[in-house]
C-alpha cells in the first residue's frame, strides 16, 4: 500500500481536537463489531487568531487574549495530528460513547469548503483496543484506505471512524498480519457501503455502567432502498 491509497482529493482530514469533541458529541450513526462510525454535517471550526496589535508594547495584551480566548473559553490551537489521542488519564478514562461536550460558542463553522473538499475523516483507535503500535498503524491504515475509496459517495460533513472493540488476539495472534488487514478491511468496508446507502442503527439509550457490546440488541439498520438488494460499493 502506497501513501496514494491512503488519501483522496476527496477527502479531506480531521486535525483538530475541538472537531473530534463535536463529532463523538453526536450519536453513533452506525456500528460493527469492532468499529464505529460518527458523522455530523457541517465543517470543521475555523482557527481564530488574535488580531495584530499596534506596535509598541501591546503584544502582551494579545498574547493574553489568545490564551484566554472568546468568553473565557480555553484556547482552541490547530493541531498536527490526524488522531484523536487516546492516551493519558482523568478525563480520558470515560468511554467515548458518552461523550456530551458542548463546543464553545465563540466558535463557528466556517462559511466555504477550502479546496472545494466536503468531506473530513478522522481517526480514533485506543491503545486498549490495540496494545501495538504496528496493529494500531494496520487499522488506521484499512480505515483511511476503505474511506477513501467510498468518500465520493459519502454525505458531506465530519466522519469519524473508532475502534470500539479489540480483535480476539487468539484468532489474530499476529500484531499486524495479513488476516489481520483482510478482517479489519471486509468489516470497514460493509460499514462504509452502509454509510452510502445512508443507513443508520437506531440505538437504545444505554444505562449508566452498562457495557457497550450488548450482541445487537437495540441495533436496527434501516433498509436497503427498493430495488438496490446491494447497494454500492466502495471496493478499491
Amino acid at each position: 500500500m502506497t501513501a496514494a491509497d491512503l488519501d483522496s482529493p476527496l477527502l479531506g482530514r480531521i486535525v483538530r481536537p475541538v472537531d473530534y469533541v463535536r463529532v463523538l458529541a453526536t450519536p453513533m450513526r452506525l456500528r460493527s463489531p469492532h468499529f464505529a462510525v460518527h458523522h455530523l454535517a457541517g465543517r470543521p471550526l475555523p482557527l481564530r487568531r488574535p488580531p495584530a496589535g499596534p506596535p509598541g508594547g501591546s503584544g502582551v495584551v494579545a498574547s493574553a487574549a489568545a490564551d484566554t480566548g472568546e468568553g473565557g473559553h480555553a484556547p482552541v490551537t490547530a493541531s498536527l495530528s490526524t488522531e484523536l489521542s487516546t492516551g493519558g488519564s482523568g478525563a480520558g478514562e470515560s468511554d467515548v460513547d458518552d461523550l456530551h461536550v458542548q463546543c464553545p460558542e465563540s466558535l463557528v463553522e466556517t462559511p466555504t469548503c477550502a479546496g472545494g473538499i466536503d468531506r473530513w475523516l478522522g481517526l480514533v483507535v485506543p491503545k486498549r483496543h490495540a496494545r501495538r503500535a504496528v496493529t494500531r498503524t494496520l487499522m488506521k491504515r484499512q480505515i483511511r484506505h476503505i474511506a477513501a475509496a467510498c468518500a465520493a459517495q459519502l454525505e458531506p460533513g465530519l466522519w469519524v471512524v473508532r475502534q470500539r472493540h479489540p480483535f480476539d488476539a487468539k484468532q489474530f495472534p499476529s500484531a499486524a498480519s495479513d488476516a489481520l488487514k483482510e478482517a479489519a478491511r471486509a468489516e470497514l468496508r460493509a460499514l462504509f457501503e452502509r454509510a452510502m446507502r445512508g443507513e443508520r442503527d437506531r440505538l437504545k439509550p444505554r444505562p449508566p455502567g452498562a457495557s457497550d457490546a450488548r450482541s445487537g440488541k437495540g441495533s436496527k439498520a434501516r433498509p436497503a432502498p427498493a430495488g438496490s438488494a446491494q447497494g454500492p460499493s466502495c471496493a478499491p
